[in-house]
């Protein structure tokens, strides 16, 4: 007896599987690039797992850059990483623009490098600023959820 697989099933892969389409925009980055964007992908990955409310993350291709989305929890809002196109060994990692996200990190890690009020930047030849990273990952995978929290609060 077969059993029965849900249209669209084979499409969408598992939070925090592989996928194809993913691997295959990884693959086509320069060694340097690529080996800081996986760095990010494990970076966020690991924020995931270990900050309560988040759930599992899907990675999905969004605007052909890798995405990190919180489908089963809503928590947060997506996370996407990629090279910043002009500018040749550096990556970036894009947060929502219409959110209080950048300017909230700004405020937190004056250190670290921004592209306007959406992105925190990086060069590809630098150590990531990991415990930084890791609090700006955990406050977008949890940004729906603190503000369900704050709206809760005011009533």
């Amino acid at each position: 007896m077969k059993k029965s697989v849900k249209k669209g099933a084979a499409r969408k892969p598992r939070a925090g599987s592989s996928n194809p389409a993913v691997e295959a925009v990884f693959g086509a980055y320069p060694r340097s690039v690529k080996a800081k964007l996986l760095a990010l992908r494990r970076l966020i990955f690991d924020t995931a797992k270990a900050t309560k409310g988040v759930g599992a993350l899907e990675e999905a291709l969004k605007w052909g850059q890798p995405s990190y989305l919180t489908p089963e929890t809503k928590s947060g809002s997506t996370i996407r990483i990629d090279q910043v196109k002009p500018e040749a060994g550096q990556v970036a990692v894009y947060f929502h623009c219409q959110t209080n996200l950048v300017e909230t990190f700004r405020e937190l890690y004056p250190e670290l490098s921004f592209g306007g009020n959406r992105s925190i930047l990086l060069s590809a030849g630098d150590k990531l600023p990991a415990a930084a990273l890791r609090h700006c990952v955990a406050l977008a995978l949890t940004y729906h959820l603190n503000n369900r929290k704050t709206r809760r609060d005011r009533r």
